[in-house]
C-alpha cells in the first residue's frame, strides 16, 4: 500500500466512524404555533394556537402561563387541563411527573379551580399555568428545552419554549392548573 492508500483508507473509516454515531432523532411530530394570525386552514390548522408567557420566578419556584387563542372559525371546546409533555433539546420527551393542580408543587392558590367546559370563541383566549420548583438536593437535576400543550388528551398538541428552560431541579414534577377564562 502506498502512502495514499492508507490515508485514503483511514479517511474512509473515520468517515464510517462518523457515520455510526448516535445521532439525536428528530423532534416528535407537534405543531408550532401559527406565525401569521387570522383563521385560514395553512395559519390555524388545528383551530386554536398556544402561546407561553414569560418564566416568573421567586424562591425557587416558577409559574409560566399558557394561552388557547381560538384562531379558528368555529367555537373550540376545552374542558379540564392542558396535558404537558416536557422535552429535551433535540425535541425528546423527559419521564417526568406532571401533577394537576398547583399541590403537587406549590400550596394551593386562587389558580386552583376544578375545570369546567369552556367553548372559547373565534378569537377569544383561555389561560392556563404550569408551575415547578428548581429544587436540587440528592439525585440527578432534570432542565426540559421545551413544553407540548395540548388542550385535552388525545388533541393535537403545539411547541412552547419557555424562556429559560424548565429547571425542574431533582423534583422531576410539573403541575398545571386547568383552563380558565381570560378576565377582560
Amino acid at each position: 500500500m502506498t502512502a495514499r492508500t492508507t490515508r485514503v483508507a483511514s479517511l474512509a473509516a473515520g468517515l464510517l466512524l462518523l457515520a455510526a454515531c448516535d445521532v439525536p432523532p428528530p423532534p416528535p411530530p407537534v405543531r408550532p404555533p401559527p406565525s401569521a394570525p387570522g383563521p385560514t386552514a395553512a395559519t390555524c390548522p388545528d383551530g386554536f394556537e398556544i402561546s407561553g408567557d414569560q418564566v416568573e420566578a421567586a424562591s425557587g419556584l416558577r409559574a409560566f402561563g399558557i394561552t388557547l387563542r381560538n384562531c379558528g372559525d368555529r367555537p373550540y371546546h376545552v374542558d379540564g387541563f392542558p396535558v404537558i409533555t416536557m422535552l429535551d433539546e433535540y425535541g425528546r420527551p423527559i419521564g417526568i411527573t406532571v401533577g394537576t393542580g398547583s399541590e403537587p408543587v406549590s400550596s394551593p392558590d386562587v389558580w386552583d379551580r376544578p375545570p369546567e367546559p369552556i367553548d372559547v370563541a373565534p378569537g377569544e383566549t383561555v389561560r392556563a399555568r404550569v408551575l415547578w420548583r428548581n429544587t436540587v438536593t440528592d439525585g440527578e437535576s432534570i432542565t426540559g428545552a421545551h413544553l407540548t400543550v395540548a388542550p385535552a388528551k388525545g388533541a393535537a398538541a403545539q411547541l412552547v419554549t419557555p424562556n429559560g428552560g424548565i429547571d425542574v431541579g431533582t423534583t422531576h414534577r410539573l403541575a398545571v392548573n386547568a383552563w380558565t377564562k381570560v378576565d377582560r
